[in-house]
């Protein structure tokens, strides 16, 4: 995988932070409007990082982000591997 590149990428960054705050949060049963202090943000944190199904699914949401489908195995293709920042199309 070239994470070089993938980490210079902001739209890696925020499928990141979005699937695995979705996660949180459903895990929880709640929405972001129900965040309302840093205090139930980190109790929300707290309890999901002791749950090991919450962790499983925020794991599964890291390997989506890095994993490329379009290729087969896990690694990116050739072309993708030689970018020395994000393709601008």
């Amino acid at each position: 995988m070239n994470l070089r590149v993938r980490i210079k990428n902001p739209v890696f960054w925020v499928q990141l932070l979005l699937g695995v705050c979705a996660t949180v949060l459903a895990y929880a049963g709640l929405t972001a409007a129900d965040m309302t202090s840093w205090g139930a943000v980190w109790g929300v944190v707290r309890k999901a990082l002791t749950n090991p199904y919450c962790l499983f699914l925020i794991a599964s949401n890291v390997w989506n982000a890095l994993n490329d489908p379009t290729t087969s195995g896990l690694t990116d293709s050739d072309r993708a591997r030689q970018y020395e920042k994000p393709l601008e199309l």
